[in-house]
Parts: C-alpha cells; sequence; structure tokens
C-alpha cells in the first residue's frame, strides 16, 4: 500500500516538472523573440482618409428625343463627339414628309428635287454643351418621339456611396483620389462637389451619393466604369511621426520609451499625439528628430504542426 503512494506521488513530482519545464522554457524563448528596435522620429506627411466605392455616371445626363415621329435622314454627329448648345445633331423628316419625297423619287429626279425645296427636313438641335454617349439609330430608321435619339452629358463624374457612419467626415470642396478598376495605375485627383440631402438604403444600410468631381476628365472615362475613392478629410506635412506601435497608452496620457542621451537605460516620457492613421502618429509636442525612441518587436514563429504522440504533457507510445 506504501509503495502505491509513493509510486503516485512520484509520478505526480514528475509531471509538474515536465510542466514547469516547458512553461519555463516557452517563456524563456518568447523573451529572445522579442527585440527592441531603435527608431529616430522624423518629419513626414499624414492625412486622414475616408475611402469607398462609386460608379462613373454623368453629372446631367440629357436624352435628346425628336419633336415629330418620322424617319431619320442624317446624323452628324458620334459617341465621344463634342458638341455645344445650338449644334445641329441630326437631320428628321417628318412621317407625311418621308412618304412625299419617296413617292417624288418614283416620278424622277427633278421632282424629288422639288419636294425636297418645298417640304424642309426637321433638325435635331443640341439643348446643352457636352458630349455624346450614346447613339441609339442610324440614318434610314423610323423614330417616335418617346424614344432618345441621342444622350448627351456635360461632363462625366463619379457617384461615390458613403455609409452613414463616415458621411459626417465629408465635406463640400475636399480634395479626393480616384482609381478605376479599368486602369488601376492611374490616380485621377478631384474634390467633393455635392452630397445628396436624402438618403437610400442599401442591403439594410443607410448611405448617402456623394459626387466626386475630376478636376480634369480623362479620355478614357467611360460611363458605368465602377471606382475607388479616397476623400482626404484632413491632411498634414512636415510633421514628426512615430509608429503607432511606440505609443503607449496610460490613465488617457500617452507616452513613449525614449533612449537616454547620457548613460545607458531607457526611460517613459509624455508626448501630445495628433493625427494618427495605420502606421504613424503625429507628435505635437514631447518629442523631438534628435530623440531616439525603442519599439518593443514581436518576431513570429508559426507553430509547427505536431505528429501523433508529441504532446509534451503525454507520453509517447512506442511502436
Amino acid at each position: 500500500m506504501f509503495k502505491n503512494k509513493l509510486f503516485i506521488i512520484s509520478l505526480v513530482f514528475i509531471f509538474a516538472l515536465i510542466v514547469t519545464g516547458y512553461f519555463y522554457k516557452a517563456k524563456q524563448s518568447a523573451k529572445k523573440n522579442i527585440s527592441i528596435q531603435e527608431i529616430i522620429p522624423e518629419l513626414g506627411d499624414i492625412r486622414l482618409t475616408v475611402t469607398t466605392t462609386g460608379v462613373v455616371e454623368p453629372q446631367n445626363r440629357l436624352e435628346i428625343k425628336p419633336s415629330i415621329s418620322g424617319r431619320i435622314e442624317e446624323i452628324l454627329v458620334k459617341e465621344g463627339t463634342e458638341v455645344k448648345k445650338g449644334d445641329i445633331l441630326a437631320w428628321m423628316s417628318s412621317t407625311e414628309r418621308a412618304a412625299l419625297v419617296d413617292a417624288a423619287t418614283s416620278q424622277g429626279e427633278q421632282a424629288r428635287q422639288y419636294w425636297e425645296d418645298v417640304y424642309k427636313k426637321t433638325p435635331i438641335i443640341s439643348p446643352i454643351s457636352g458630349e455624346v454617349i450614346v447613339r441609339s439609330f442610324e440614318p434610314g430608321q423610323t423614330i417616335t418621339t418617346s424614344e432618345p435619339l441621342l444622350v448627351l452629358s456635360d461632363r462625366l463624374i463619379v457617384s461615390a456611396q458613403f455609409d452613414e457612419t463616415d458621411i459626417g467626415r465629408v465635406k463640400v470642396g475636399q480634395k479626393a483620389n480616384i482609381t478605376l478598376d479599368a486602369y488601376p495605375n492611374n490616380k485621377i485627383k478631384g474634390m467633393v462637389g455635392h452630397i445628396a440631402y436624402e438618403s437610400q438604403l442599401a442591403n439594410n444600410v443607410t448611405i448617402y451619393d456623394v459626387d466626386i468631381v475630376p478636376q480634369e476628365v480623362p479620355e478614357f472615362f467611360r460611363s458605368g466604369m465602377s471606382a475607388n475613392v479616397e476623400v482626404i478629410e484632413k491632411a498634414l506635412s512636415d510633421v514628426i511621426l512615430v509608429p503607432v506601435s511606440a505609443v503607449q497608452d496610460d490613465d488617457g496620457k500617452r507616452y513613449v520609451t525614449v533612449k537616454k542621451k547620457q548613460g545607458k537605460g531607457s526611460e517613459k516620457r509624455q508626448i501630445e499625439v495628433g493625427l494618427t492613421d495605420t502606421n504613424n502618429a503625429e507628435v505635437i509636442s514631447g518629442l523631438s528628430t534628435s530623440d531616439i525612441v525603442l519599439v518593443s518587436d514581436q518576431k513570429y514563429f508559426p507553430v509547427k504542426k505536431r505528429e501523433a504522440g508529441k504532446n509534451p504533457f503525454m507520453p509517447e507510445r512506442k511502436r
């Protein structure tokens, strides 16, 4: 009986030693994986941005519908043509004129010319200055007053959708960057031109439409293209920056660990932080570019998969 109790106590003791040794080794290994980096604060630029997606659309889309039904005799423009207000876009014949001219054509050239001079064609005139983005018909086709012959756009913009949680950070006049999915390497500068006063509900999310107006509309802009929009909420230049990981919070105050200039060791120094993005933080006061900031860097080592029977708490079965 005494020998059994002694055997059990020995097993428990050995197991406790194994567990203690394992955790001690893991702790020491973790300490070895932590390195201290010395970083000098630098002057740089920082900005806060609001990102979303959008679609290229005409700012003002105007469908040109004829005032009469009849046959299209001639179209003077094509897609992409720049037109001015008052330009003639096409010529049409009313249904009656088309019938008279066709009948006169069968009687000879002189009769056709007579009726064409007496019964003039009807011009289709552009009511605005802009660009032709759609041409729906061709000469010889018939058209009614309810069908658009052409579609004009005064200029192309990006219609972006902002969530209600972000719309408070967007203001008219803010600068913006536009990137098209079709041309990811081309960054187009723009600005916030208009914010919708009425919201919309999309997938149970309240959104607001915002017009992003490019400074210059590139030639490759096409209506319907998908775009990524970055609105610059606030931007600063030539400010002192440190990594976000170097800033420590303590009771609502911000600190960094600074290397002592005289002698060895380090000290905590309180700083005032301004703008912060995902990587850097602006230091308003408390640091200079002559200081050395210490940052702890935890190295990452992927956990290796253990084979069956390799659990340190379980004895390995012999084969």
